[in-house]
């Protein structure tokens, strides 16, 4: 991870470097209007959605495997059965703890700390 993405400080924010790992959610949409009663009118609804496609593809199996590894543990095992009790598909809470450890990875790495499983809880 280091050595791919070079300094932590490229990015400000997590919601920055979750789609340059490959775990931003996107919305693609073909059909943004419909024709209704004669007039054009915005859909309401989009419906197709994805993880962007545009990102470093060496980033996103270190983080997606690490999202396996870490349901082994505790931490991360209560929430992920947060995610699945609240109605996430097993598949998306999975993503959800990938994007939970890569921003903890980015903080600690911006910030010079060391990993705590109690902040990791509390703010799961």
């Amino acid at each position: 991870m280091i050595a791919t993405v070079g300094t932590p400080h490229r990015f400000r924010t997590k919601r920055q470097f979750w789609p340059y790992c490959g775990l931003a959610v996107v919305t693609r949409s073909s059909a943004d209007y419909k024709i209704v009663a004669g007039q054009i009118v915005k859909a309401q609804k989009v419906a197709t959605r994805g993880l962007n496609r545009n990102y470093n593809p060496g980033l996103k199996p270190v983080f997606k495997s690490a999202a396996l590894t870490a349901l082994r543990y505790e931490e991360c095992q209560a929430y992920y059965q947060r995610l699945v009790a609240g109605g996430t598909r097993p598949e998306l809470a999975r993503v959800s703890v990938a994007r939970k450890l890569a921003a903890v990875a980015l903080a600690l790495w911006q910030r010079q700390e060391e990993y705590a499983a109690q902040k990791f809880c509390a703010t799961a």
